[in-house]
């Protein structure tokens, strides 16, 4: 049987494939796109233990008939669980327009309301497992968006109220927009929004230039923007399943432009956006081609001996941390030559410990990840739309039903914004890595365990000793922040937690001046007793603005004074940034 944690697993592309074996892979890849790239069987299988267990509990069957009758009466006599039924106060924004206070819209509402209240109570059943319990819900709450009133023509009285106002004209508009999509018909406006925000000329504008490439990354320092510098450059390492520039935005809200305007050197990688032939790259491909040749190569640049300061955002973050568990465990080294120093570790929304990945990890099981090696086996990757489906599907309420609330039914077409514009510009993911990142981390939890193996060696977090900035933000269903705080539990070092406000990307790219901004920052010496993130949270005052410039004071704190910085002499640069990686762009 295979070691569970081994990062070398039997994968698609490497053994022979039997007819039958093919047989099965062409079935379950033709069938993937009507269920969304969901396992059927994973979702049979919660429906199964859900209808079970609910089968053989006659008691949690009366419990549920009283509800339902109680919540049927609140229905017709105007109340729900949360609201009164009267007013138009209410914290979904689907509902909180003033019109949904008259009647039937009243009643519609408070229904819908009710309906939730019972299904978020019948989807659970004691017995259930935890995976399924959570898949249930979560389904249920996705079935029931669907249906909501908000969502339809003639239950919306916001959409009834403008289709009068423009006398049909928006209505109209809105039929001429689903049927552009549906067909895949081009709009000239849509075409002319969509090409507002392009790497190089609108985003992705900050000078420097690439001074190292190889097959899997480019690494671009950016030219200094003040007179002197601090001696330890930052160096950021960005998820690989999206393009760099969600930190290099425009240059209003750029963090790597704040930082170099601060007095610091910036080093960022650019991940190469894999096709089939890359199928075969691993997680320690990514490890050794992406962070540890480009530690080399900044070292060649600035001396081996000359610490950096590591970043990285989302699983980026989890990779930089794989790698500094393995240059710890190494004494430094690597491959033989000896790579610059850590001085510290900033990881921005990244998760270390997987036990509680968040709504992320309901799609994450044996029978999902069976599912995808399908997928991937035949294409040698895992492309961009396919990721961006699932998640969709994690937001649908506001990505799918809001949104084509106001497209289809009043006609406004979405305005890109810079944000955005790089959310649709995903890469891909290589079979194999996709398929051991998934395991590994997500599965077994390896990484928390000290079980994750790199070249075929364990690493453990505990092993880290430098200073680390760890950042979540409130509204994360990517790295929920109470999963990225139990960084605390697998590593001794001083750990300064922020917690900020925003989403997964709109916490993270909160520059300075950013309207509505708060956050709670606290300190942690090494090898202090464990605080429980809601004590923390509840004892830990909050700030207000941006946590940029807290983190540059952190920086500046374990710098060296600073020296006169240094122009990037001709023959180190390889173009200028943000380079040829971040422009490639595949049909998938």
């Amino acid at each position: 049987m295979q070691n569970p944690t081994d990062q070398s697993p039997v994968n698609a592309s490497q053994v022979s494939e039997s007819p039958t074996e093919r047989l099965d892979r062409l079935l379950h890849t033709a069938a993937a796109p009507l269920t969304g790239g969901l396992s059927p069987v994973s979702i049979a299988l919660a429906a199964a233990d859900w209808a079970w267990h609910l089968t053989t509990s006659p008691g949690r069957q009366l419990e549920l008939a009283a509800l339902a009758t109680r919540l049927t009466a609140d229905t017709f006599q105007g109340r729900d669980e949360v609201h009164t039924g009267s007013g138009s106060s209410d914290d979904d924004p689907r509902f909180r327009h003033e019109a949904w206070a008259s009647w039937p819209f009243s009643q519609m509402r408070v229904g819908f309301r009710n309906a939730e209240t019972f299904w978020k109570q019948a989807s659970s059943v004691p017995g259930m497992t935890a995976h399924h319990a959570a898949q249930t819900e979560f389904f249920t709450r996705q079935w029931l968006g669907a249906w909501t009133p908000a969502n339809w023509l003639l239950t919306n009285p916001v959409v009834l109220q403008d289709a009068i106002q423009s006398q049909g004209a928006h209505l109209h508009k809105g039929v001429q927009h689903w049927m552009a999509d549906a067909l895949h018909l081009p709009e000239p406006k849509t075409a002319t929004r969509t090409k507002r925000f392009i790497p190089g000329r609108d985003v992705a504008v900050t000078p420097g230039d690439v001074v190292y490439r190889n097959q899997l990354v480019e690494l671009i320092r950016y030219t200094p923007q003040t007179r002197k510098v601090h001696p330890e450059p930052i160096f950021i390492v960005p998820s690989w399943i999206m393009k760099f520039y969600i930190l290099d935005l425009s240059p209003h809200n750029s963090m790597v432009r704040y930082l170099v305007e601060q007095g610091h050197t910036v080093f960022m990688l650019s991940w190469h956006n894999p096709d089939a032939k890359d199928s075969q790259l691993t997680m320690d491909d990514y490890l050794q081609l992406g962070v540890l040749d480009a530690l080399k190569a900044i070292g060649a640049l600035n001396g081996k001996t000359a610490p950096v300061h590591a970043m990285g955002y989302c699983l980026g973050g989890t990779l930089l941390s794989i790698a500094a568990a393995n240059l710890a465990r190494d004494g430094g080294s690597a491959t033989g030559s000896r790579l610059p120093p850590l001085k510290t570790l900033t990881l921005l929304a990244a998760q270390t410990d997987f036990s509680e990945p968040g709504e992320l990890g309901l799609f994450i099981d044996e029978s999902q990840i069976g599912l995808l090696d399908n997928i991937t086996r035949g294409q040698g990757f895992l492309s961009g739309k396919q990721m961006a489906g699932s998640f969709q599907f994690l937001h649908s309420r506001d990505l799918v039903w809001t949104r084509q609330m106001r497209e289809y039914l009043m006609g406004e077409r979405e305005q890109p914004s810079d944000l955005m514009a790089w959310n649709a510009d995903a890469t891909r993911m290589p079979a194999r890595m996709h398929h051991e990142y998934l395991t590994s981390l997500y599965l077994h939890n390896a990484l928390a365990t000290s079980s994750y193996r790199v070249d075929g060696h364990t690493v453990s977090l505990s092993d880290i000793r430098q200073p680390v900035f760890l950042v979540g933000t409130q509204r994360d269903h990517i790295s929920p922040w109470r999963s990225v705080y139990k960084l605390h539990h697998l590593c001794n070092s001083e750990i300064t937690f922020v917690l900020t406000s925003g989403g997964h990307n709109a916490g993270i790219i909160s520059e300075p001046g950013h309207p509505n901004r708060s956050y709670q920052i606290g300190a942690r010496l090494a090898h202090s007793p464990w605080i429980e993130p809601d004590k923390w949270i509840a004892n830990t005052p909050q700030s207000e603005g941006s946590w940029w410039p807290a983190w540059h004071q952190w920086l500046a704190a374990r710098s060296s004074p600073q020296r006169s910085a240094r122009k990037l002499s001709s023959e180190d640069s390889l173009g200028s940034a943000p380079g040829a990686y971040v422009m490639e762009r595949y049909n998938d």
